[in-house]
């Protein structure tokens, strides 16, 4: 009893409910830059084989951690210096993504890939500032829950700008579409405007000192992290982690679409709306778990279970053209994604020290931006090669080495906040 009262009281506090709509406009441009924009490409007849290597266009969100010291040191002149880089970037955002509906990509593909990368920028900037919100924003106790929130916020927007996109888009323009998808995006300008400015502390109750200089913002960060003990197995384990999921799903779209013979509205109604759903009850039902269960704990089970997802979507091999099918393969793909991205974004939390919360966390998730750009480039060419089947088998092993690293989980003193290993100034 006391355990639910415990989940009820900080899953419907008022932080939760900013941490969903900052999740929404997180995960906004991500489909209009990735899924979405691979199904208009499908739609305009664009090879398998450029599609794969169109994933390239968002290795902005790899290299994220190169440009973040600057929003860890640097404050606009308004919101302070958090929320006022969140404005900035979700302003240039609202622009490009309207612009980018105005290029086909049969007809202007370089010019298509220039306004993609543009979005993967804008976005990856605008992640880079709302993962250092959200780690000083919430306590310690409230991060698994605040990353299912998160990632429900996120999904929703992936729903909006996938489900119903793809839909729209067998109704209107594609120019239209984008129009829409890019003003939705002032959501997240409207709740920045009214969401406080977090003010961290150390894990001694003392205000945190941002960097005095630029090179202190660059270079204290990196000097504090590797002084970690096991900080290399750390890295090694963010990249690995979800490397089997993000390499099936950058091919999902075209297996469906074009191997299966799914409708961009069937796809749009079951892989992205029920998806969504089931994301939100893997996220909400991880998070209830993580209160209860140590993060190492969560850690492995979730991702065993991302694991045996990813091969289920051989079962469409079997069924064909069957909407009950791709309904279960999402469903069993969402749930577990959902679990095992809350259980990663509450690590990265608890691996960041609050002095260069923007810097430390770009540059984890940047790691885990190479697993998801990099890896996702070849796999046009590998599933051409091996067919279907061994190209899920193969993703699905692809788990094991993260799984492994776990042995090592107690060097890496996630469960305490890193001592800032440097005075301030330094």
């Amino acid at each position: 009893m006391m355990n639910r009262l415990r989940i009820a009281q900080v899953y419907f506090s008022p932080r939760m409910l900013l941490m969903l709509v900052l999740g929404f406009a997180s995960g906004m441009p991500l489909a209009l830059s990735g899924g979405t924009l691979t199904a208009w490409m499908v739609a305009e007849g664009i090879d398998i084989r450029t599609i794969g290597v169109f994933s390239l266009t968002g290795l902005p969100y790899a290299f994220k951690f190169l440009w973040s010291p600057l929003m860890d040191r640097y404050v606009p002149p308004f919101l302070g210096r958090r929320r006022g880089w969140m404005l900035v970037t979700q302003i240039l955002l609202v622009v490009t993504l309207a612009t980018l509906g105005f290029f086909n990509p049969s007809s202007n593909l370089p010019l298509v890939a220039l306004l993609a990368v543009a979005v993967a920028f804008f976005s990856a900037s605008q992640d880079i500032v709302l993962d250092a919100y959200r780690t000083e924003y919430l306590s310690p106790q409230e991060r698994g829950a605040g990353a299912g929130v998160w990632i429900m916020g996120y999904r929703i927007a992936i729903l909006v700008s996938g489900a119903a996109a793809l839909i729209l888009s067998d109704h209107l323009p594609w120019r239209t579409v984008y129009v829409l998808m890019g003003g939705l995006m002032t959501i997240g300008c409207l709740a920045t405007l009214i969401a406080p400015e977090p003010r961290p502390e150390d894990r001694e109750g003392r205000a945190v000192v941002p960097p005095a200089s630029l090179r202190e913002a660059v270079v204290n960060p990196l000097v504090e992290f590797f002084r970690r003990p096991g900080s290399l197995e750390v890295l090694l384990f963010v990249v690995l982690y979800k490397i089997g999921d993000v390499a099936a799903a950058q091919m999902t779209t075209p297996f469906i679409l074009q191997h299966i013979g799914f409708s961009r509205t069937e796809l749009g109604a079951v892989y992205k709306g029920l998806g969504m759903v089931a994301t939100i009850v893997g996220t909400l039902a991880g998070g209830a778990l993580m209160i209860r269960w140590s993060l190492k704990r969560s850690l492995f089970v979730f991702g065993v279970l991302q694991g045996v997802s990813t091969i289920s979507f051989i079962l469409l091999e079997f069924t064909g053209r069957q909407v009950w099918a791709l309904g279960v393969v999402i469903g069993i793909e969402n749930v577990t994604s959902g679990m095992g991205t809350a259980a990663y974004t509450a690590l990265l939390m608890g691996l960041c020290n609050t002095r260069f919360t923007a810097t430390q966390y770009a540059l984890l998730s940047s790691l885990m931006a190479v697993s998801r750009y990099v890896t996702g480039a070849p796999t046009g060419y590998l599933a051409a090669a091996v067919g279907w089947p061994a190209f899920f088998t193969v993703c699905t092993l692809l788990a094991a080495p993260g799984l492994l690293l776990l042995l090592r989980y107690r060097r890496w003193g996630v469960n305490a906040e890193p001592d800032a290993g440097l005075p301030p100034g330094n």
